[in-house]
């Protein structure tokens, strides 16, 4: 479990320095010349390093790198246009390690925005991840395994609805967006049926109208203002925490339609006890630094 900005990109780096024999990254966003100049060493010592950059939102974010990257021997190439945007931030380090993360490889975005990632070793996770890349970088349909626990996009919609739906006495939240109605109903539900209902987001004026629902319902909406020293980025939900119900989400997805249901994105669920209460730890320290909504 990793959580940004406290632990630094440096295990991240690490991470792609450690490959041996390959790396497969899908990345959103890479605007980091640390991070391409590491998948150029990978590369130069002899791992086979393929990188799937977006083309649909970012790719003029994502020139440079996929330039350089192009022309150190890494095999580069553009998301499938089939998707909205591919969403998804993971990699596989020697078809033996996964991270899946929320986070894009922006240098300029790691001092202030709150992030997380898990490394997942869990060989049908791993496995399914590297499937699914294989298919996505040749430009192929395919339909993703859920391995162990992960949490595909398109068609994550029912699976994150669902898993707000099961809390029986707390549910956190952080997410960067709040454009899905159906995630709001769900959560004004939770509020209703008497559980917790914790929900920390960077405030914007787009989610005013979700915001004073989910405060009428009874939810606890907590708000960073936009020119804050933390922004809230993460994608995650915390259920039930330090009970034997205990579950969590983290990932790339987004509430909206886009995110669940057109783009490409990787989440995935777990009840691993450390990073259960990491998450929830976080989220609710970050609560208490944040502002009680308020029209």
């Amino acid at each position: 479990m990793l959580t940004e900005p406290d632990q630094g990109i440096a295990p991240i780096y690490a991470l792609l320095a450690s490959a041996k024999r390959s790396i497969d990254l899908t990345m959103y966003e890479l605007v980091d010349p640390q991070a391409v100049a590491t998948l150029e060493r990978a590369a130069a010592r002899g791992v086979v390093v393929r990188v799937i950059l977006d083309a649909n939102r970012e790719k003029t974010a994502n020139k440079q790198a996929f330039d350089d990257l192009s022309s150190h021997g890494v095999h580069v190439v553009w998301a499938d246009s089939r998707y909205a945007a591919t969403h998804e931030k993971a990699v596989v380090i020697d078809n033996a390690a996964a991270a899946v993360m929320s986070l894009n490889l922006t240098a300029r975005y790691y001092s202030d925005t709150r992030d997380f990632a898990v490394l997942d070793r869990q060989p049908a996770d791993v496995q399914s991840i590297e499937t699914t890349f294989d298919a996505d970088f040749k430009h192929h349909k395919t339909t993703p395994a859920t391995g162990a626990d992960l949490v595909w996009s398109p068609g994550a919609q029912s699976v994150l609805l669902g898993l707000i739906d099961s809390a029986t006495s707390t549910l956190l939240i952080e997410n960067e967006e709040l454009a899905l109605p159906a995630a709001t109903s769900a959560l004004q539900r939770a509020a209703r049926r008497g559980v917790h209902v914790a929900v920390v987001m960077t405030r914007q004026d787009d989610w005013a109208a979700d915001f004073g629902h989910l405060t009428q319902a009874g939810v606890v909406v907590r708000v960073y203002s936009p020119t804050a020293a933390l922004y809230i980025h993460a994608k995650a939900i915390v259920v039930d925490d330090a009970t034997p119900r205990q579950e969590a989400f983290v990932g790339s997805q987004n509430f909206s339609a886009a995110s669940l249901n057109r783009n490409r994105e990787l989440g995935l669920l777990t009840a691993d006890p450390t990073v259960v209460a990491a998450l929830a730890t976080t989220i609710k320290s970050d609560a208490a630094g944040a502002a009680p909504w308020k029209p």
